[in-house]
């Protein structure tokens, strides 16, 4: 998928590019039987993938901080598809204590588990610390969704054993996943204010979301279960998500509005790889237009993917130890 095809949106080999549509690469698929949590699913390409969810028959549980715009979003859905199956539960990514909340909150729904979109982040933040004592766009962006992930598993492993139907775990991730610091993590500093780059740091916590998808990929294989993990960059598009950067991106859009999707585009990637059947036993990929590509080198490092894992369960014990 070149500059040619991204700017032309010619399909790659798929079928699909980057003009598709959420609804177009979802057309005809029947997904009544399965059930789906997005994260950060009240506003954005989040919204626009809980709705296209609904819209092919999925129960769909959004998980969002402001749940009263979580709320608005699921009206929003219901108004033009009445029939929508749409949960709303509180979840704050960069609080290790809410993920543990929101996961009690959906065990208590007594569901079944076919999908997890992590789509919720945060990108160009000022350097500040989560509640956990971890750098904001770390903790928000990978080990929220790495903690949320792991408790959600054995959950995913039952209804992927008892359904028979293929789970599928799906990270955002973003082309800014070449642009991170030396060596890709800043392991021995991940919390260091000095040579802090919010750029770098978003880099950082995106490279992160596909090491994650990779090693986990890597794991469930090992272990012969039907899930699949993958992940993916949906594209440049002016949403909440850059609150922090607006004026930079309005400017930017000028000199490089070819690049550019609207919100339909945007979640049309995230879409394809959760439900599409032609994606059906591919994991540990990542993916661009709805189309498989190759991301940094850093990015395919296994490695690397086994020392954030380790890392990343490190940070986790050592928040639980001391309280939070």
């Amino acid at each position: 998928m070149g500059f040619f095809s991204v700017v032309t949106g010619i399909p790659g080999p798929s079928g699909y590019g980057s003009a598709s549509t959420a609804e177009q690469v979802t057309a005809g698929i029947d997904a009544r039987n399965l059930s789906a949590i997005v994260t950060g699913g009240a506003s954005g390409i989040g919204l626009e993938t809980a709705r296209v969810l609904a819209l092919r028959g999925a129960h769909v549980i959004i998980g969002a901080r402001n749940v009263e715009a979580a709320k608005e979003a699921k009206e929003l859905i219901l108004k033009d598809n009445a029939s929508a199956r749409v949960e709303v539960l509180q979840l704050d990514l960069c609080s290790m204590k809410s993920v543990r909340a929101f996961v009690d909150s959906f065990n208590a729904l007594n569901l079944p588990l076919n999908m997890l979109i992590n789509n919720a982040g945060v990108m160009f933040s000022p350097y500040q610390l989560s509640e956990d004592g971890i750098e904001m766009q770390f903790a928000t962006n990978h080990l929220g969704h790495f903690l949320l992930t792991n408790l959600l598993l054995d959950k995913m492993k039952t209804t992927a054993r008892v359904s028979g139907v293929e789970g599928r775990i799906v990270n955002l991730s973003s082309i800014a996943h070449v642009y991170t610091y030396e060596g890709g993590i800043r392991f021995e500093g991940i919390n260091d204010e000095s040579g802090y780059s919010d750029k770098k740091a978003y880099g950082q916590s995106k490279l992160a979301n596909i090491l994650h998808a990779k090693e986990l990929s890597r794991r469930l294989q090992e272990e012969g279960i039907n899930i699949t993990v993958n992940s993916l960059h949906p594209g440049i598009i002016m949403t909440s998500l850059m609150r922090h950067s607006a004026l930079l991106m309005k400017v930017l859009r000028l000199f490089t509005f070819y690049f550019w999707k609207n919100i339909q585009q945007g979640a049309a990637t995230t879409c394809y790889v959760a439900l599409h059947p032609s994606v059906k036993g591919v994991t540990g990929k990542y993916f661009l237009d709805c189309n498989e590509v190759k991301p940094s080198t850093l990015a395919t490092d296994c490695g690397l993917a086994k020392k954030l894992w380790d890392f990343s369960e490190k940070l986790i014990s050592s928040s639980q130890k001391s309280g939070n």
